[in-house]
């Protein structure tokens, strides 16, 4: 694995992706085809696609990859469908993660034809070129992996699949999100990081289990338990022990991760209700109350959730409401 090997890019796509005439500007999948093979391409071609996908070609995704790993995040407001002679071998392990809409895999009605729908993943070892094919509005994150680690994995079907949701699943989804958001600023140790706990997460997905005391998946554990809280901030129910839960992992072990970071399970739930809270005292229209936002955002009273307030932000509620609505007269002034 080349360490140095990461990559990051993103492109967009609206309606008319007909090749450009010399000398114009390039349509909606020259765009995504240009912005791939310059920031992706090495080792990751693009298939052939039919040309109903690139004429109406209306996709958004951004891409990076880490050594010999690529990670695609794609939303296809149109069908997605390759075509074409295949031949040859390639010898990948890829995973699909399906939000929304669904992914086919090989050619209909073929033995080897799968489809994976919205809220189910797919991790499969692909031995020769397979054609695929998406429904208009399709979300999916996808994932090329190494064989070698991850295919003695997969047992005889060569294949697993579940629930995008399971506990897995959401720490491989936050980690490859933090690789996003890190990859600019990673130096060769900080991608050989990066790459061996994606490796181990996949791993982690092919067995249906993963090791919640491994330091190395700490940060990832602690991401998917924040993407998770945020979801659920307005559920009286959220606290460590449901995150956990979720997660199918010790509270103990939640604990030790955000620790790591600095910071504790209880705090980052409080801090994002506060947010949330702060941000709706800034709505222009429809301003909730003060003991609405205390009851939505699960503060035991409007007594805690002022204190909780000015403790994080220096102002009480009403004081910031006041100071938003001040400033907001003076700019239009």
């Amino acid at each position: 694995m080349n360490s140095a090997g990461v990559k990051a890019g993103e492109s967009r796509g609206a309606a008319g992706g007909e090749s450009a005439p010399a000398g114009t500007a390039p349509g909606p999948f020259d765009a995504f085809r240009n912005g791939w093979e310059t920031e992706i391409g090495d080792g990751f071609p693009l298939p052939t696609f039919s040309a109903e996908t690139t004429r109406d070609f209306r996709v958004s995704s951004r891409a990076t990859t880490v050594g010999d790993v690529a990670i695609t995040d794609l939303h296809g407001a149109s069908a997605i469908r390759t075509e074409g002679p295949l031949s040859g071998v390639e010898d990948q392990v890829r995973m699909y993660v399906v939000q929304r809409g669904s992914w086919t895999l090989g050619a209909p009605l073929a033995r080897d034809e799968q489809t994976v729908t919205a809220g189910q993943f797919l991790i499969r070892h692909i031995g020769r070129p397979l054609h695929f094919e998406t429904v208009p509005g399709t979300t999916a994150k996808v994932l090329v992996l190494p064989a070698a680690m991850l295919k003695p994995l997969l047992g005889a079907r060569q294949a697993v699949t579940g629930p995008a949701d399971s506990a897995e699943v959401r720490l491989l989804t936050a980690h490859s999100n933090m690789i996003y958001e890190t990859v600019a600023d990673l130096g060769p140790a900080g991608v050989q990081a990066a790459h061996s706990t994606l490796i181990e997460l996949a791993k982690a997905v092919a067995r249906r289990r993963f090791d919640d005391t491994e330091p190395q998946l700490a940060p990832a554990l602690a991401q998917a338990a924040k993407e998770l809280a945020d979801s659920h901030l307005a559920d009286p129910e959220l606290s460590g022990t449901m995150l956990a839960r979720e997660l199918n992992v010790s509270v103990r072990n939640l604990q030790r991760a955000f620790a790591a970071a600095g910071g504790s399970v209880t705090s980052y739930i409080r801090e994002r209700r506060l947010e949330e809270a702060r941000l709706a005292l800034t709505a222009p229209s429809g301003r909730p109350s003060i003991s609405e936002l205390a009851a939505h955002w699960q503060f035991a009273d409007s007594s805690h959730f002022i204190r909780a307030f000015k403790q994080h932000y220096g102002r009480t509620p009403t004081e910031y409401a006041r100071s938003t609505t001040a400033s907001g007269r003076s700019g239009r002034g």
